[in-house]
């Protein structure tokens, strides 16, 4: 079992998670970051990390990533597909978040996160709309980077590489995952707006539930916020948004040999997905909340 992997860390490590924040869509997503900042600044995890389709590259969302980058003396990013909407480059997000890289490796007192860019271009199965893809070259840097490392492993992306909406070459990167089943504890990404757990080839891939909304797309336009909140947010009516930010901890045990996830649960703004007839999503996935849950041995 892979999570044995964490026996080489010398101490338990925590990670404060936040993903799809998407700033730009609600209408309160600076307060919803600072209750994520606010519960990070009491519990002091050993990192903090945002999973993609945070704010706008853009001179006016810049505020808020300095706000999340000086809350801690590690800030990890990934780069959504939304983050470069409007026009803006992935350069651009480099140089807002102070990033080195689309993807990289960062190693955080033992415990090693691959960040996957999922965003490329160049897949044959592309039929139009965002690029889900991880290139050949990444792919190849990937390979060599888990030959090279010892463990243990977490892997993260902002498009899922396992269940619902995966990325086009999802198989080809599982295998290399699955070969390297004896350090990769866990991937995670975030995109889906689930709160959902599966396994393929011996690792576990979870999906982060979104910090604001569960997306439902035109077919179930409706107004959950007063018409004038609306107006300013225009896509805001196809979203079902949750009424407090949602976020979670990980804590990584090297004791237990077990991967643990901070519960937090809120309630629907308006109408819910199921009330709207939303049935899309595996059961149960959908729900304002991130579910508290265990990875690992018993």
């Amino acid at each position: 079992m892979a999570s044995s992997a964490l026996k080489a860390l010398s101490k338990p490590i925590r990670v404060g998670v936040i993903a799809d924040l998407h700033m730009d869509l609600i209408p309160d997503g600076a307060e919803r970051l600072d209750a994520f900042l606010g519960e990070m600044a009491k519990s002091k995890p050993d990192a903090l990390l945002q999973m993609g389709d945070f704010a706008f590259a853009k001179k006016a969302n810049q505020m808020i990533v300095d706000r999340f980058n000086k809350a801690h003396e590690t800030t990890l990013h990934v780069i959504g597909n939304h983050d470069t909407d409007g026009g803006l480059s992935k350069k651009q997000c480099l140089e807002s978040w102070g990033m080195k890289s689309t993807y990289y490796h960062h190693e955080l007192k033992g415990l090693h996160f691959i960040v996957l860019d999922a965003n490329e271009k160049g897949s044959a199965k592309h039929k139009g709309g965002y690029p889900q893809f991880i290139g050949e070259d990444q792919v190849a840097w990937l390979e060599k980077t888990l030959s090279e490392l010892k463990g243990p492993v977490v892997i993260v992306s902002h498009q899922p590489i396992a269940g619902p909406y995966p990325i086009d070459n999802a198989g080809e990167v599982q295998k290399i995952l699955s070969k390297h089943s004896d350090k990769v504890v866990l991937a995670m990404n975030g995109h889906t707006h689930i709160d959902l757990l599966t396994e393929v080839g011996g690792i576990p891939y979870l999906h982060i539930n979104s910090a604001s909304y569960h997306w439902l797309g035109a077919k179930y336009a409706h107004e959950s916020y007063p018409p004038e909140v609306h107006a300013k947010h225009s896509a805001l009516q196809y979203t079902s948004p949750y009424r407090e930010s949602l976020f979670t901890t990980l804590t990584f045990e090297p004791k237990t040999q077990q991967i643990t996830f901070e519960k937090r649960a809120t309630t629907w703004v308006g109408k819910s997905p199921g009330e709207l007839g939303l049935n899309r999503e595996p059961k149960g996935s959908v729900a304002p909340e991130i579910r508290a849950r265990v990875i690992g041995k018993k």
